[in-house]
């Protein structure tokens, strides 16, 4: 017999991305009363080390802080535990290794629903912060399914993603929304068909702007609530 199951969300990476996950998570699951929504405890402390300044070598690692984090969400009685922070998946070996339960992978949770498109595009873009993309997990995944990988510039990661990450902490959506949107359509012309939003910040950002001239996007979070939801379903039908 399965264990109860109780989700733990790894987040605080940023507050506000972990929130809007909580609130995906709600979506994902066609309940018709509190009672069949996903039970869920959650480790939102955002004072977790940033990701992006460790991996570029100018910060601590934020590693012991996801031990921790990880370590809480067990004693809470966590039976799955999910992470909405496509950079934090640099640190998912050894979180895995550590869990005494299943850590999901946001990266591959996109990937095998891409794989499932009726229609498979040829050409998908990335927007993403220099670590996940620096690791290439999104890439080897892509190319693995025979599709080419469309790349943000080093200019535009410097001009366009960087300013526009960083307004979303701020909570200056409508200028991270404009940021974002011209990476975005950077990456459609130069031939993206799928765009896949790998940061969980660039969703609540494009949020904030006109989107209707985009090409059709992937949300690795939406994605990751939609898994959490099933699991939860299969022990609980409705």
């Amino acid at each position: 017999m399965n264990p109860p199951y109780l989700l733990g969300v790894l987040g605080g990476m940023g507050p506000l991305a972990t929130v809007d996950f909580m609130h995906k998570l709600l979506l994902a699951t066609p309940a018709v009363n509190d009672q069949q929504q996903i039970p869920v405890v959650a480790w939102n402390v955002p004072q977790i080390a940033d990701r992006q300044r460790a991996l570029a070598g100018k910060g601590p690692s934020p590693l012991p802080q996801l031990l921790q984090a990880l370590n809480k969400l067990t004693e809470a009685g966590a039976s799955h535990i999910a992470i909405p922070c496509n950079t934090a998946h640099h640190w998912y070996d050894a979180l895995a290794a550590a869990s005494a339960v299943p850590v999901l992978h946001i990266v591959e949770t996109t990937l095998s629903a891409l794989e499932t498109l009726t229609e498979r595009p040829k050409h998908v873009g990335l927007i993403a912060t220099q670590g996940t993309l620096d690791a290439g997990w999104y890439q080897q995944g892509l190319t693995k399914l025979g599709i080419s990988p469309v790349l943000p510039t080093a200019k535009e990661m410097d001009e366009w993603f960087v300013p526009g990450c960083y307004a979303v902490k701020r909570d200056e959506r409508v200028q991270a929304g404009e940021l974002l949107l011209r990476q975005a359509l950077a990456l459609q012309e130069r031939g993206a068909q799928i765009l896949i939003l790998a940061c969980t910040e660039v969703p609540l950002a494009l949020q904030a702007v006109d989107t209707s001239s985009l090409t059709p996007t992937l949300d690795p979070a939406t994605l990751l609530a939609e898994r959490c939801s099933q699991l939860w379903q299969a022990q609980h039908p409705f």
